[in-house]
């Protein structure tokens, strides 16, 4: 049931403003999807008119991308939560870590993520994602165990990571494995070791059979090092 509500006093249109958002908030966790937050069912449950929603937003698009950026802090929260100690394996914490927001939040990292962009400039959440990679990425550089431009290796693996999870996002009828923290895992692995690997491959790559004898004693070596006691942290992008 929705009330009317009384007319804000000067001074009060930020309180309306959340006001609006919260309804629309409410709106969007019950429908699961934006096509619910329409400019007159958002006013009718905040129990304003609809011309005192388009005083704070200008359009529906407006409304919908404001509405999902307040979960973005708690993708900033996430992110940072994983940084420190060993930077590779830091960053494949947060590569899951992204992944788990994603999956969590599926209709507002759709909004934000997926949807071609009508403004000029880069999206704002975009420009968030993409500024908490470069960070996890610089350091990973900085001890060499990743070589290159930190914003170009950052971009690809976040697009690795995107896609796998929008994938999961735009295609839920897909029979994916039944494990898909198994699936993310393997995705962030791979775009951990791959990026770690591309910089040192030669132009020329030997056949495939030495290529495959090459990358099992690398392999054998990795393994063998890892059993060695040193305190390794858990749940990085080679583990």
């Amino acid at each position: 049931m929705t009330t009317r509500r009384v007319r804000a006093r000067r001074g009060e249109g930020a309180l309306l403003r959340e006001e609006i958002l919260r309804a629309a908030e409410d709106l969007l966790d019950e429908s699961g999807s934006e096509d619910a937050l329409t400019l007159r069912a958002v006013a009718l449950r905040a129990g304003v008119s609809t011309p005192s929603v388009y005083l704070h937003f200008a359009d529906k698009e407006a409304l919908v991308e404001a509405v999902c950026l307040r979960v973005w802090g708690e993708f900033g929260r996430m992110f940072s939560e994983n940084l420190g100690g060993d930077p590779f394996l830091a960053l494949g914490r947060c590569g899951r870590a992204y992944a788990r927001f994603a999956l969590e939040h599926p209709v507002q990292y759709r909004v934000l993520m997926m949807r071609a962009t009508t403004g000029p400039g880069v999206p704002p959440a975009a420009a968030e994602c993409f500024r908490h990679m470069v960070g996890a990425v610089s350091a990973c550089v900085e001890t060499r165990v990743l070589e290159g431009d930190p914003e170009e290796l950052a971009l690809g693996m976040w697009s690795a990571v995107h896609g796998c999870v929008s994938l999961l996002i735009a295609q839920p009828s897909f029979p994916w494995p039944r494990d898909r923290e198994a699936l993310i895992d393997q995705i962030v692995r791979v775009a951990g070791f791959g990026t770690a690997l591309y910089s040192r491959l030669p132009q020329a790559l030997p056949p495939s059979a030495d290529l495959a004898a090459a990358l099992d004693d690398f392999g054998s070596r990795l393994a063998s090092d890892a059993d060695k006691p040193r305190g390794n942290e858990p749940g990085g992008a080679g583990k």
